[in-house]
């Protein structure tokens, strides 16, 4: 997706809290439904030990983007889905989410609502590592190469080391 379309501003979306660990069993029995849904996840990676871990997990942990017509009775099928908690509302009515937020949440996802790093990056820029031995370090860009690499001035035991990083491996800081 590279522009919003206008059907995307016209239809509300509306947030579900969810049951803890319970994100797969809540988008399961809700597709089943047949509502439209939306979770994006971030690429983090995670010192586990002694190891570096890499992981996808959701941007929004316990929430989950839905898409139905209030008008329409079916939505309140929603609140004993198993999976969700509930859906965030005000006096027992779901309170809808900005249209342009999500507009804009699903422009920066790939096709399986994955979050692509942002495209406008500059050398000079800081940045943060997310994934990779190099989690957490925060730094700026040296130079981006033509193939999507960025390359990064490091201090790393007082020393500066020039390391190159995929461009999926960073954050605006």
């Amino acid at each position: 997706m590279s522009y919003i379309d206008p059907k995307e501003l016209r239809q509300p979306w509306y947030l579900a809290q969810l049951r803890p660990n319970s994100l797969r069993i809540a988008e399961r029995n809700l597709h089943r439904q047949g509502f439209d849904l939306f979770c994006p996840v971030q690429t983090e990676t995670r010192k586990v030990g002694a190891q570096f871990r890499t992981t996808e997990s959701p941007m929004f942990p316990g929430y989950l983007f839905i898409r139905f017509d209030p008008a329409l009775p079916g939505w309140r099928a929603i609140n004993s889905t198993y999976g969700v908690s509930r859906l965030v509302g005000f006096g027992g009515y779901p309170a809808p989410v900005p249209a342009s937020l999500v507009a804009a949440l699903r422009l920066r996802c790939d096709e399986i609502g994955r979050i692509r790093p942002p495209a406008d990056l500059q050398p000079g820029d800081a940045i943060r590592v997310v994934a990779g031995p190099f989690a957490d370090f925060v730094t700026t860009i040296e130079s981006i190469a033509p193939d999507r690499r960025i390359w990064i001035l490091l201090d790393i035991m007082g020393r500066t080391t020039r390391v190159a990083i995929p461009m999926e491996g960073v954050q605006r800081a």
